[in-house]
């Protein structure tokens, strides 16, 4: 079976969700890892830390919920980085140690988060993750043989996109998760450390009675944008191609 937030393995994906901390995928496209999974793609997750830091849970107990999540999503493969929780840096260890994850898994999409936000580990982990995709690619680019024991050859995704869910700008594309939004909601729900009801930082997380309605509100208002129920929003920086007018989707009126 592929590892589920275990030991690295040689699996390969064809989407893979990076994301800070060990929830973020959940939060901004767990919906969309349902829908290509159904459609028969292999996902994948990586979370750049283990959530030491966090006011809620251990590490321990972030990597057994992440675990359930991960296989409630239906991903082929999850696991953790060591990246300090707090702290991520753009530094060129950490990059060549997401290069090392990104050539192991080979994945044609690379799903981060958006580049701008409150939290510093989020908007760092999307440049970060940019860069280790850039330099996954180069053939002279040498690893560390404690990173490349099997001698990973070079992989560049086709395509980033940015998961902008909680950022205040207008998506490029939204995916409809409407067939997947109760799944979505369980994703999340496995992380009885983080929204369960409890005193420690009541006032940074949302009540778990709270959670079902906020995120029902927030894909269905994304999903208003496109005229479906329930959505879960992407910006890409490159211009989107179509060869045929007749077939683009959405109403205009």
């Amino acid at each position: 079976m592929p590892a589920i937030d275990g030991p690295a393995t040689f699996t390969t994906v064809d989407i893979l969700a990076i994301a800070a901390h060990r929830d973020d995928v959940e939060q901004t496209c767990g919906g969309t890892l349902l829908v290509q999974q159904a459609l028969g793609s292999r996902t994948g997750i990586v979370d750049l830390t283990q959530g030491e830091a966090g006011t809620r849970g251990s590490a321990a107990e972030r990597a057994a919920e992440a675990a359930d999540a991960g296989r409630i999503l239906r991903a082929s493969h999850r696991e953790a980085l060591d990246l300090p929780d707090g702290n991520i840096q753009n530094t060129y260890e950490n990059r060549l140690k997401l290069a090392a994850a990104l050539r192991r898994l080979r994945p044609r999409v690379v799903i981060l988060p958006y580049w701008q936000g409150r939290h510093p580990d989020h908007y760092t982990a999307a440049t970060l993750g940019y860069e280790a995709c850039f330099i996954a690619g180069l053939s002279r680019l040498e690893l560390p043989l404690e990173l490349n024991a099997a001698g990973l050859a070079p992989h560049r995704p086709y395509k980033i996109l940015y998961a902008s869910l909680y950022a205040d700008v207008r998506p490029t594309f939204v995916v409809d998760i409407t067939e997947h939004i109760e799944t979505r909601l369980q994703s999340l729900l496995a992380y009885r450390s983080q929204y369960g009801n409890q005193t420690s930082g009541s006032g940074l997380f949302v009540p778990e009675d709270d959670i079902r309605e906020r995120m029902y509100a927030t894909a269905r208002h994304y999903g208003l944008l496109a005229g479906v129920r329930y959505a879960e929003p992407f910006v890409q920086k490159e211009v989107a191609l179509t060869v045929d007018l007749m077939m683009l989707p959405v109403q205009s009126i």
